[in-house]
C-alpha cells in the first residue's frame, strides 16, 4: 500500500511521486514545461565566489539545459564589492532576452554585503525565486496570480496536491520561519484555505503540535529534531532540510539526513518525502516553471520590435496658450523611464535633471547589428523672416507616427542657438503643441574645465631627467620644417618649432574655428573620428604655403578630450512624450545646418525596422537640403527614404509679390486676406524647391502648415499646386494647435511613401574641380546662370587643390533669403550670376566654405560668438559660456 510504495520511490522504483522524488535525471517533466531545445527563454544566476553553493547552480543549469531554457551563471570574484553586484543585477534586468534572474546565496564576498539590498535589487518581473519583498508582499496578501512564489514552497504544495489529500480545512503546521520556506508556506497553506500554525526551534510544546498537524512542512535546518512517534497517523509530511550527520560507513564519514527522523516517521506517515531525492529536484522544477512563466506574461506585455510606451495625447484648448504655458502645463517623464521605454540601460544613459540625459555612444556600439528604421529629413521652402514651422513639423509628424499610429519613432532636432532663444520666433524648439518640454532646459553645457596652455617650447615638449620628450607629433612637426633632429635646437630652431613658420596673415579667425568644430561634432560617427577631424583643423599657412593644423601644434588630443561628452546626444522628449535628440547646432549659413550623425544613427537603430527616424536640415531646400545629402549623408553613410517640405500660405504669398515681411512689425495686410492670383504667382518657388529635392532621387511631400488667417481656398490651391509639381502628396497640418493628431495625414503619407524603392544619388562626385561642383549646385539648386570667382577665390581654390583639399564637398554660404544671392529677389529668380568672393578650407569638417556677395563671414561668425556668450538660464549651467567650442577656440588661440 502506501509506505511500501513510498519506499519504491526512495529507491528509484515507480509509485505515485518517482517523477519528482526518484534519482535526479530529470527534475521536471511535460506535465510542467512542454518546451522545445534552444528556445527564447532565458534565466541567469549571479554567484559571488565559487563554493559549495555550485552543486545547486550545476543543478539548475542542468535542468534548464534539459527543457530549452538558455540558462547563464553570471561568476563573481569573491572581492567584488556591493556596489558592482548591484550594477550586475541592474544590467541583467534591463536585458529584454532575460526572463529570470537569481542571485545564489549567499553572498560569500570579502566585502560588506547587505544582502536584503542585494536581493531586492532583482526586479519583481524576472525574480523566478520569489524573494524579493515585493513578491513576499504580494503571497502575504494573497495575490497570488500577481507574484513569483518561492521555489521551495511552490514545489512542497505541488508535492501535497500530488497526494491527493485536499490542503482545505486541513490543519497544518509549519516549523521554521525563514523568508525562503517558513514564512511562505504558511501564506501558502492560509491561502488554500488550511488553517496554520508557524512553529520554530522555541516553540515550548513542538510535539504537541506537530501531533495535531494533516499536513507538517518541516524547514527548521535542525537534523531528525521531529521525532516519528510526534507524527500524526496518516498525516503529509514534507521535509525541506539537509543536514550532515556524522556516518562511519560512508567513505566521506557522514550523511545527509532531513529535519525529521525518517526510519521512524515513515512508520506513522500516510506521505513523506526522503532527503536527498524529496523537496530538492521539484525546488528545481518550480524554478523552471516560474521561468516559463515569466516568459510568458513578458509576451503578453511585448510586441517584437515595439516599445513598450506610454504617450501623453493632449487634449488642446480653444483658446491656444503660449508656448511657455504649454510647456509648464506639461508633466515630463523621468528622463530614466523614457531611455527604458525605448530600450536603453541604464548604464548607457547619464542624466542632468530630471528630464534630460546624455547618451552614451556604447548604446550605439551595442545595437550596431540591429537593422535601421526609416529615415525621413524634413526641410522647407524659402521662409519669412519669422520662419515657416518646419521644426515644429518635424516634430509634429513624429508624435504623430509615434503616439497616434504606433509606431516606434525618433525625432532628430539641432540645439537651439542663442540667436533662436532671443530672436523673433521665440524661445521654444518647435511650438505649440508640438515642442520640446520642459521649455528651459534646452541648452546646457557639458564642459566645466578650461584648459589654457602656453605654446612655449618647455611646455610643449618638457624636460624630463635632462632629456626632451618629443611625440611622434611633434617629430613630424620638425620633419615638416626640414629640422632632421629633436635636441639640442637652436634658438632660430626653437623659434620655427613653436611658431611653425606661421604667415600671421593666414591665421584662421576665432569665429571659423568654432564653426568647424561644431561642424566636425555635427559629422564625426565615433570618438576616434571626431580627434581624426580635429587633427585636420586647418589654423594657419606657414610661409612656404602649407597648412598648419592642430596635429602640428599637437593638441588634438586634448582638444578630442575636451569635446568627449560632448559628442553624446542628448534625449528629452515632446509635448506627447515622444522621445527626441538635440545634437550639435552647425551654422546653416557656412556649415551643414542639421543634427548630428552620431543622433540620426543612434535613432535609426533604436527605432527598428518598422520604426521611423524625423530629422530636420536648416533652411529651405535649395540650402539646407542639399548640404544634408552632400555634405552630412556622405559622411554618414545613410541614405534618407523620404522628403518633407514645410509650406505656408504666407510664404507662398511674398514669393507672389506680397509685401515683406519684417520681424517685430505687424504683418501687411495682404497676408490676412484671401488672394488666390498672389498665393498662385508664388507656387512657382514652392514646384522650384519640390524640383530640387527630387533631384535627389527620392519622394517628396508637401506639409502645408495651417495658420489662423489661412483659406480653405488657398489651402486646396496650394496641395493642388504642390502635386502638379511632382510631389508624391501634400496634406495640411495643424500640428501646432492639435499636436500629433494635427499631422496624421502626413504620417499616413510618409509612411506610403515610404514604401517606395528608393534611388537616392549625390548632386555630384567629389572628383570633379571644385568650380565645377559649385557650379553644379549654383545651376541646379539656385538656377542661377553661372557662376563668379573672384580673385581671391581662385587663389585660394588653387592653393587648396595644391594642398590636397580640392575633393572635398562645398558649402556653399549665401542668404536663405532668396534662391539668388539677393535676399530682395522671392519667387524663382533666373538668369544671375552667382559671385564666390572667398573660400576657406574646413578640412577637419570636410567642406569647402565658399562664401557669396550676400555672406559677409566676419558679420555671421561675429554675431554667433556675440550671441554664444550670452549665459544660459539653466540651473545646470548657471555662469558658464554655451557653447563647448568657444573653450577651445580660446584654447587654440593662446597656441
Amino acid at each position: 500500500p502506501r509506505i511500501p510504495a513510498w519506499l519504491g520511490c526512495a529507491a528509484g522504483q515507480s509509485g505515485p511521486l518517482a517523477h519528482y522524488f526518484g534519482p535526479y535525471n530529470k527534475p521536471c517533466g511535460d506535465s510542467y514545461i512542454r518546451l522545445k531545445k534552444n528556445s527564447f527563454l532565458h534565466i541567469r544566476s549571479i554567484k559571488c565566489f565559487i563554493d559549495d553553493s555550485n552543486l545547486y547552480i550545476s543543478m539548475k543549469l542542468k535542468a534548464a539545459a534539459e527543457i530549452g531554457i538558455n540558462a547563464n551563471h553570471i561568476r563573481l570574484p569573491e572581492t567584488a564589492t556591493e556596489d558592482e553586484v548591484l550594477q550586475r543585477i541592474v544590467a541583467v534586468n534591463e536585458n529584454p532576452a532575460v526572463h529570470g534572474l537569481i542571485v545564489q546565496l549567499p553572498l560569500d564576498s570579502i566585502n560588506p554585503m547587505n544582502t536584503e539590498k542585494v536581493t531586492n535589487a532583482v526586479a519583481p518581473e524576472k525574480d523566478v525565486d520569489g524573494l524579493t519583498s515585493i513578491n513576499a508582499g504580494k503571497l502575504s496578501r494573497g495575490d497570488l496570480g500577481d507574484c513569483f512564489i518561492p521555489c521551495t514552497p511552490n514545489g512542497c504544495m505541488e508535492l501535497i496536491s500530488q497526494t491527493g489529500v485536499s490542503v482545505m480545512g486541513k490543519n497544518a503546521v509549519v516549523i521554521g520561519r525563514s523568508k525562503i520556506v517558513g514564512a511562505p508556506m504558511h501564506d501558502l497553506l492560509l491561502w488554500n484555505h488550511a488553517t496554520v500554525t508557524t512553529c520554530h526551534s522555541k516553540t515550548l510544546d513542538l510535539a504537541e503540535q506537530v501531533g495535531r498537524a494533516d499536513i507538517l512542512v518541516v524547514g527548521a535546518g535542525r537534523a531528525e529534531m521531529v521525532k516519528g512517534e510526534w507524527v500524526k497517523e496518516g498525516a503529509v509530511v514534507i521535509d525541506c532540510g539537509i543536514n550532515h550527520i556524522p556516518d562511519s560507513s560512508k567513505a566521506s564519514g557522514k550523511r545527509v539526513v532531513g529535519d525529521v527522523h525518517y526510519p521512524s516517521a515513515i512508520e506513522r506517515a500516510g506521505y513523506i518525502t526522503p532527503v536527498p531525492g524529496g523537496v530538492g529536484p521539484m525546488t528545481v522544477a518550480m524554478l523552471m516553471k516560474n521561468t516559463v512563466e515569466s516568459a510568458k506574461r513578458f509576451l503578453q506585455k511585448y510586441t517584437p520590435g515595439k516599445w513598450n510606451i506610454e504617450y501623453t495625447k493632449k487634449n488642446p484648448l480653444e483658446s491656444q496658450p503660449s508656448d511657455a504655458e504649454i510647456s509648464c502645463s506639461c508633466q515630463s517623464k523621468p528622463i530614466g523611464q523614457l531611455a527604458r521605454e525605448v530600450g536603453l540601460f541604464s548604464e548607457e544613459v547619464e542624466p542632468y535633471g530630471r528630464s534630460r540625459a546624455k547618451i552614451r555612444l556604447d548604446a550605439l556600439k551595442r545595437m550596431e547589428k540591429q537593422p535601421d528604421g526609416k529615415y525621413v529629413v524634413v526641410t522647407g521652402i524659402t521662409s519669412t523672416p519669422l520662419g515657416e514651422g518646419k521644426c515644429t513639423t518635424t516634430l509634429g509628424l513624429a508624435q504623430a507616427l509615434g503616439a497616434h499610429l504606433n509606431i516606434n519613432t525618433f525625432a532628430c532636432v539641432q540645439e537651439p542657438s542663442p540667436g533662436s532663444f532671443f530672436g523673433a520666433r521665440g524661445i521654444a524648439v518647435g511650438g505649440g503643441y508640438s515642442q520640446i518640454i520642459p521649455l528651459e532646459e534646452f541648452a546646457f553645457g557639458m564642459i566645466s574645465q578650461v584648459y589654457i596652455l602656453q605654446a612655449l617650447f618647455d611646455l610643449l615638449v618638457p624636460l624630463k631627467k635632462g632629456q626632451r620628450s618629443v611625440s611622434p607629433a611633434q617629430l613630424n612637426r620638425l620633419k615638416k620644417l626640414g629640422i632632421e633632429k629633436s635636441d639640442p635646437l637652436t634658438r632660430t630652431e626653437i623659434r620655427r618649432f613653436v611658431q611653425l613658420d606661421i604667415d600671421p596673415d593666414t591665421a584662421t579667425d576665432s569665429g571659423s574655428l568654432e564653426n568647424e568644430i561644431m561642424a566636425i561634432l555635427s559629422l564625426s560617427s565615433s570618438e576616434e573620428e571626431m580627434q581624426q577631424r580635429l587633427a585636420k583643423i586647418v589654423v594657419a599657412t606657414n610661409k612656404s604655403g602649407d597648412p598648419v593644423t592642430t596635429e602640428d601644434l599637437d593638441v588634438s588630443g586634448p582638444l578630442a578630450m575636451l569635446l568627449k561628452d560632448a559628442l553624446k546626444p542628448v534625449l528629452m522628449q515632446t509635448v506627447e512624450g515622444t522621445p527626441v535628440f538635440l545634437h550639435t547646432s552647425p551654422l546653416a549659413d557656412i556649415a551643414q545646418g542639421s543634427p548630428s550623425i552620431l543622433a540620426d544613427k543612434l535613432a535609426l537603430k533604436m527605432v527598428g525596422s518598422g520604426g521611423f527616424v524625423v530629422t530636420e536640415s536648416g533652411h529651405g531646400a535649395d540650402i539646407g537640403l542639399e548640404k544634408f545629402f552632400n555634405i552630412k549623408c556622405r559622411y554618414s553613410g545613410l541614405r534618407p527614404d523620404v522628403v518633407v517640405i514645410v509650406a505656408t500660405v504666407r510664404s507662398l504669398k511674398m514669393h507672389g509679390g506680397a509685401p515683406p515681411v519684417q520681424a517685430g512689425l505687424p504683418l501687411p495686410k495682404e497676408y490676412s486676406q484671401e488672394n488666390l492670383k498672389q498665393l498662385e504667382r508664388g507656387c512657382c518657388h514652392l514646384k522650384r524647391q519640390v524640383e530640387n529635392a527630387q533631384a535627389f532621387g527620392l519622394p517628396v511631400i508637401v506639409a502645408v502648415n495651417k495658420f489662423s488667417g489661412d483659406t480653405e481656398a488657398e489651402l486646396e490651391l496650394v496641395c493642388g499646386q504642390a502635386r502638379q509639381a511632382g510631389a508624391f502628396d501634400a496634406v495640411q497640418c495643424t500640428n501646432w494647435s492639435e499636436g500629433g493628431a494635427g499631422a496624421l495625414a502626413l504620417a499616413e503619407a510618409v509612411q506610403r511613401a515610404a514604401k517606395l524603392p528608393g534611388q537616392f544619388s549625390f548632386l555630384y562626385d567629389t572628383q570633379i574641380p571644385a568650380a565645377d561642383k559649385l557650379r553644379t549646385v549654383a545651376q541646379k539648386m539656385y538656377g542661377a546662370k553661372d557662376i563668379e570667382l573672384s580673385p581671391k577665390s581662385k587663389e585660394k581654390l588653387a592653393l587648396y587643390t595644391k594642398q590636397g583639399f580640392g575633393n572635398l564637398p562645398v558649402c556653399i554660404a549665401k542668404t536663405h533669403l532668396s534662391l539668388s544671392n539677393d535676399p530682395m529677389l522671392k519667387g524663382v529668380p533666373t538668369n544671375f550670376m552667382l559671385p564666390i568672393t572667398d573660400i576657406k578650407a574646413n578640412v577637419g569638417a570636410g567642406f569647402l566654405c565658399c562664401l557669396t556677395e550676400s555672406v559677409n563671414l566676419v558679420s555671421i561668425t561675429l554675431k554667433h560668438l556675440t550671441d554664444s556668450n550670452e549665459i544660459t538660464p539653466s540651473p545646470h549651467t548657471r555662469g558658464r559660456k554655451k557653447h563647448d567650442s568657444k573653450v577651445i577656440v580660446d584654447f587654440i588661440k593662446s597656441l
